[in-house]
């Protein structure tokens, strides 16, 4: 859970409402521009616990997902196993020890102003993870991805135990079908160009083989 004070659109960042038609497109083609040119280990890190209504945004996500059974994007953080404050620096050991280089997309719920609740926002960069509860965990992700689930201020605990849960499982559903689009155009973006040989390459080659 993070707090997000500035809302607006740059060329890095990009902020929509989850009940926008054209959020997955949309969104989808804007992250997949950030990403590296040469294929890595992409990671989903879906932050939160499912012990908190407003704080479930990341498991909720990791596991609708999970049920898309990505093929490119490897996912920690779900509701039957999530990524929280107590296990945070944990998973992050383990996620750097079991790939190389790994390019992560960082997804967490954040509170805003009331105008900005059910916004998904989108950038490059990493976010800091229970800013809102004031717990010092380490900062996280090349790219982010937070969803507005309530009003910042006071008494944040309390707020995300009050949150609509019907809100997060929608803003949830809309952030899975981005990444799964994502992880689908993987396939075709990612992949590193073709050399081309010229003819009298080749020939110096087969007398050279002979």
């Amino acid at each position: 859970m993070n707090i997000k004070k500035s809302m607006y659109k740059r060329n890095n960042k990009l902020q929509m409402y989850h009940s926008d038609q054209s959020l997955s497109t949309t969104m989808s083609d804007k992250i997949i521009s950030w990403f590296p040119r040469f294929p890595r280990d992409y990671v989903a890190v879906c932050i939160g616990t499912d012990r908190s209504t407003g704080d479930s945004l990341g498991p909720l996500v990791g596991t609708f997902f999970q049920e898309y059974k990505p093929k490119h994007i490897n996912i920690h953080g779900t509701l039957h196993n999530p990524v929280h404050a107590k296990n945070f620096k944990k998973h992050i050991q383990i996620i750097h020890k079991k790939y190389k280089n790994p390019f992560i997309i960082a997804i967490d719920a954040s509170l805003g102003r009331s105008k900005s609740v059910g916004l998904i926002i989108s950038g490059v960069g990493s976010i800091k993870p229970g800013a809102a509860l004031n717990k010092d965990l380490p900062s996280i992700g090349n790219i982010y991805i937070t969803g507005v689930v309530n009003i910042s201020g006071f008494m944040e605990y309390a707020i995300l135990q009050n949150t609509r849960l019907s809100v997060v499982v929608d803003m949830a559903k809309n952030i899975a079908k981005i990444l799964n689009i994502i992880d689908q155009q993987l396939t075709n973006v990612q992949t590193p160009p073709s050399i081309l040989v010229s003819n009298n390459y080749k020939q110096q080659f087969h007398q050279y083989q002979s």
